[in-house]
């Protein structure tokens, strides 16, 4: 298994967890599941399993992430079985969607 410390990828023998990651875009929704180290954090395993790369558009620093649907900080330490999500700005604010659909009836 790899994981990722410091800058360098190691191999470690130490005790594992998985935790599944979910990035859903309007068109699509991508999951994976990720086995790493025991005491691993939500930033680590995001930087690990490559959806940085694969969706640039996520930034950290702007995008919110959660554990099943609970804002959750990046140095949250995750348990085993945690689903992580990131997720997207909102395009348009709830109660002026809600008000908007009650004007068209």
């Amino acid at each position: 298994m790899l994981l990722l410390k410091g800058r360098g990828l190691f191999m470690v023998q130490n005790e594992t967890i998985t935790v599944e990651l979910i990035y859903i875009e309007p068109a699509s929704q991508n999951s994976l599941r990720l086995d790493i180290v025991k005491g691993s954090n939500i930033n680590q395993a995001i930087h690990l399993s490559g959806l940085l790369e694969r969706f640039p558009e996520i930034d950290l620093e702007v995008n919110k992430v959660g554990i099943f649907s609970k804002i959750q900080k990046l140095d949250t330490v995750l348990r085993q079985g945690d689903r992580i999500e990131i997720y997207r700005p909102l395009l348009v604010d709830p109660k002026e969607a809600r008000r908007q659909r009650a004007k068209k009836k």
